[in-house]
């Protein structure tokens, strides 16, 4: 679920993004099937994803190790309304 921010961005919750974080450092994953697993998780919310910026957004969260902070900044910008 999702809540409006105070600046109006869509934001996820904190709890949502710690679970997907917790899945995407322990599994293991490539970019690519992190990228697969970043697009299911907006899906699942009602959001569009670009697989190509979604693999993006992958390596660059890979490589900073996912900081909660970061994931959201990230997953706003990922994220196309549907």
């Amino acid at each position: 679920m999702t809540t409006a921010g105070t600046n109006g961005i869509e934001k996820f919750s904190a709890a949502d993004l710690a679970g997907l974080r917790e899945e995407l450092l322990h599994a293991h994953l490539d970019s690519w099937q992190a990228a697969d697993v970043i697009s299911h998780y907006l899906a699942t919310r009602g959001y569009g994803v670009s697989a190509p910026a979604a693999r993006s957004t992958a390596s660059r969260l890979e490589s900073a190790g996912y900081p909660m902070d970061r994931m959201q900044e990230e997953f706003e910008r990922l994220a196309l309304v549907m």
